[in-house]
């Protein structure tokens, strides 16, 4: 009997799944707005890994930052969830990866999650001006105030922290 429910929850996460990756960006932004928005704690949102979840991860942080008035962070935000996403798209093996919005007094933090274990690491050397792959966690430790890797039981969450200024 619980091979059968086991077999049963597998095969509706993979419909689900299935469902998701369906799913054009503006219906995946539409109906992800709200749980990344709410402040009163960090929701997570599933993306497809594929390239196009880039400038949809971009556009929700964007949207969130600016309903949370945090005008002063949005390109620089938007900068770096970019390259985490596409780290996470062109690096991890999964079919989705998660992105968390959280915010705490004088800190925005955003997560990006994926399926592999592998910890990323920061190329020092010299990148040459016609290779632009390389320099995505260089451009995190540059802008962000803090940011970091921790391994999850399924995965790791790659984020970043940056300073806020709270309004009195």
């Amino acid at each position: 009997m619980s091979s059968l429910v086991t077999e049963a929850s597998w095969m509706c996460f993979q419909e689900a799944l299935a469902a998701l990756e369906r799913l054009s960006s503006k219906e995946l932004e539409h109906m992800y707005f709200d749980r990344l928005s709410d402040e009163s704690g960090p929701g997570e949102v599933r993306l497809p890994s594929r390239p196009e979840s880039g400038p949809l991860a971009r556009r929700l942080v964007l949207s969130v930052l600016q309903t949370w008035e945090l005008h002063q962070q949005l390109e620089v935000g938007e900068l770096l969830t970019s390259e985490l996403v596409a780290n996470a798209v062109r690096h991890a093996a999964g079919r989705t990866i998660g992105l968390q919005l959280a915010r705490k007094p004088g800190w925005l933090r955003v997560e990006v999650r994926d399926s592999s274990r592998a910890l990323p690491c920061m190329i020092l050397a010299d990148t040459s001006p016609v290779n632009e792959r390389g320099r995505g966690l260089r451009i995190v430790d540059d802008l962000a105030d803090r940011w970091g890797a921790d391994l999850m039981p399924r995965g790791k969450s790659v984020w970043f922290e940056l300073k806020v200024r709270e309004r009195h």
